[in-house]
């Protein structure tokens, strides 16, 4: 604190002031240089008669007991000091504030003391409802997050006969084709046996005719116009089974506690439509209008599963053989994804209520009610919405549309 011109003669404090501090009602306190109580008010009196019930006449000093000594510190250094400090008295914490600075080469100290004992009962009611309902939030988040992986685990679980003969086709072939690899293999040892024995005779050349007639009955010609396309059919097979592998994989990650990642969309729907490929082939003709859109900031695996909702969906509205269309394009700082059929189409009574929890116009045993819910709720989380466009009879469309860049104070912050 500044020295400042004093308002006061002489070496004690001046009438005016004495006046000003007994008529205020907050407990003020005048301190000399040695920080000795010099006056006090009738308001702190009262409070140290509070604080010492059984004493009659309690010194009113015995409350500068409270302020501690790096309060004073503090306050010769910055010109005040400001704490709450709980008293002896339970439930009763006084709220203090020292001042200290030097006028005329002379320590000039003084102290005022509030009871705050009904605002520090409300901060600390405040503090334990908010305890309460950040505990009940992270409980809820979490039955999210388990609500969210069990949905994902149950789509995979209904896809699982169809996943495993995506995977056990080709693993079959490959099979297959070893097992024909294997004959060949040896009917191409034996024809290398064969010129072995002719180098090491006496006569090479007399071994000829006997190795062409060798090489026909081994039908080595046809093993070597053909041995070329079963190694890449099995590199293929394989690459087709990795494929679905690393698919399923990234569906299935749990992305919690990590940051949105800029991801590509296309390569989300692609690897989506290849899970549950088996359960729409045999129904629908995929049809893709892709334009080119940017990486799109986001949890894939969640967006992921959105599309694998949809996508069964648009499977499950088409009766017989149908068409299945899928588009993507980018509109300002937007990117959309559609999935759209021509199926039944969803009755307008009905589209009121796709998107609430366990709602279903699905036979028992076709559907939970969940997807669309978990799927809205997906969105909604990436600062996106579900556009729906259905006619009874005409099939359904519906458009996913994210922002390219999440804003800035809903991103995670990394770890």
């Amino acid at each position: 604190m500044s020295e400042q011109p004093s308002t006061h003669t002489g070496e004690a404090w001046s009438e005016d002031m004495l006046w000003a501090v007994a008529m205020s009602d907050l407990a003020v306190f005048l301190l000399d240089d040695q920080g000795r109580l010099l006056h006090s008010n009738d308001a702190g009196r009262v409070l140290a008669m509070r604080l010492h019930p059984d004493d009659p006449h309690p010194d009113p000093a015995r409350l500068l007991t409270y302020i501690p000594e790096q309060g004073w510190q503090i306050a010769q250094r910055d010109g005040r000091w400001i704490g709450e400090v709980p008293t002896a008295l339970p439930g009763l914490v006084l709220e203090i504030k020292a001042f200290a600075g030097r006028d005329r080469g002379r320590c000039r100290r003084y102290t005022v003391m509030t009871d705050i004992s009904v605002r520090s009962a409300r901060e600390g009611e405040l503090r334990r409802r908010h305890d309460e309902l950040q505990s009940t939030y992270d409980r809820l988040a979490s039955a999210q997050e388990q609500l969210l992986q069990s949905e994902k685990m149950a789509s995979i679980g209904q896809l699982a006969a169809g996943v495993a003969h995506e995977i056990n086709n080709p693993i079959g072939y490959v099979h297959s084709n070893l097992g024909t690899l294997q004959e060949y293999a040896s009917a191409l040892l034996a024809l290398v046996d064969g010129y072995a024995n002719a180098l090491q005779s006496s006569d090479p050349a007399a071994s000829r005719a006997q190795l062409k007639q060798l090489r026909e009955r081994l039908d080595v010609d046809f093993i070597v116009g053909d041995l070329p396309k079963l190694l890449e059919e099995s590199r293929e097979g394989i690459e087709r089974v990795t494929k679905i592998v690393q698919d399923l994989k990234e569906f299935s990650h749990v992305e919690r506690d990590e940051p949105m990642r800029p991801s590509d969309l296309r390569k989300g729907l692609e690897s989506t439509l290849n899970i549950v490929w088996n359960d729409l082939k045999y129904k629908a003709k995929v049809e893709k209008h892709y334009q080119d859109v940017p990486l799109v900031e986001c949890y894939l695996s969640e967006i992921n599963q959105v599309f694998m909702n949809l996508l069964i969906n648009a499977g499950q509205a088409i009766d017989d053989r149908g068409l299945i269309t899928l588009a993507m394009g980018v509109e300002g700082d937007e990117v959309w994804v559609s999935v759209a059929d021509d199926g039944v189409g969803i009755p307008e009574e009905a589209l009121q209520r796709i998107f609430d929890p366990f709602y279903t116009t699905k036979p028992i045993g076709r559907g939970t009610g969940l997807g669309l819910a978990i799927a809205y709720r997906i969105v909604a989380k990436h600062h996106g919405r579900i556009e729906v466009h259905s006619r009874p009879g005409e099939g359904s469309t519906f458009r996913v549309v994210l922002p390219i860049m999440q804003p800035v104070l809903s991103r995670p912050r990394s770890k």
